[in-house]
């Protein structure tokens, strides 16, 4: 363990548990359904933001909870000096290039699934210490719903193949010029209104199902541009080659799940509603 540990209260780390079991259940039991298009089950990333470290040391030791995502560079890293190595951390809020060698210098940081430029892709591949063991894993964000409050690069559309898009030139960057980083897939943050209609089964989600075409047009553009991905040319998820999908919230994961979602990010469910941000 890293640093010194908040004890979690008994009746916290119940209730926590209970939520957690709760969320998996329901991820088990879309992804069982017929209709779940993924054989591997979704990673479930628990969202912690603003919650005490000792929240997530009860997920981890009672539930065994290991994957944790934190919007907030300050916050993740005071979290990681003080607790477990072993947890795996997922920086999922807006990535400004001058805070990559913070990021880079956390041991145990996993994922950034917010990645938009070559500039913060560069900053993080140089920060990146040589001794580290496994590369950092990658995701591009996309902004599906087209929504000035919200970052992310702008879809593809079917005819992109050929095209020079942002995304495209970004994801062959990382891939080429990037050796400490492997891109694994595409994030996005769709808009409520279509996350509370399909999470009450009225439609399909228009954003989820841009993030599946994106990918879709982006997979073809990479294996015409590198061919298939190997340990030379690595990129997409360890085994096949897949560009993964983070997508689904605690409003929506399950409509995500069915839509082909392979990483859902849940917070409220698990940790109840947060705090206002101090100010």
């Amino acid at each position: 363990m890293a640093g010194n540990q908040e004890i979690p209260d008994s009746e916290r780390v119940k209730e926590l548990q209970q939520a957690l079991s709760d969320v998996r259940d329901r991820i088990q039991l879309v992804h069982t359904s017929a209709s779940a298009p993924n054989v591997t089950q979704p990673t479930l990333v628990a969202v912690s933001k603003y919650k005490p470290a000792s929240d997530i040391l009860a997920c981890l030791m009672a539930g065994g909870q290991l994957d944790f995502g934190e919007n907030y560079v300050q916050e993740l890293v005071e979290k990681a000096e003080k607790l477990p190595r072993e947890i795996r951390w997922h920086f999922i809020g807006t990535l400004q290039s001058n805070k990559a060698k913070t990021l880079a210098s956390i041991p145990n940081l996993y994922a950034i699934q917010t990645l938009t430029s070559i500039k913060a892709a560069n900053a993080l591949n140089k920060a990146l210490p040589e001794e580290r063991e496994r590369f950092l894993r990658v995701f591009i964000q996309v902004n599906t719903s087209g929504e000035d409050t919200k970052s992310g690069l702008l879809p593809l559309s079917k005819q992109a193949v050929d095209t020079d898009s942002e995304l495209i030139q970004l994801a062959k960057h990382i891939i080429q010029d990037c050796p400490r980083l492997q891109f694994e897939g595409l994030m996005t943050i769709g808009a409520i209104e279509q996350s509370l209609s399909s999470a009450h089964g009225s439609s399909q989600n228009d954003d989820f199902e841009t993030l599946k075409q994106t990918r879709d047009v982006l997979q073809v553009a990479l294996e015409k541009e590198f061919g298939k991905p190997s340990p030379v040319k690595r990129w997409g998820r360890e085994g096949d080659g897949q560009l993964l999908l983070s997508m689904g919230m605690s409003s929506d994961f399950e409509a995500a799940i069915k839509a082909g979602s392979n990483i859902v990010r849940v917070g409220s469910s698990i940790f109840g509603q947060r705090p206002p941000k101090a100010t």
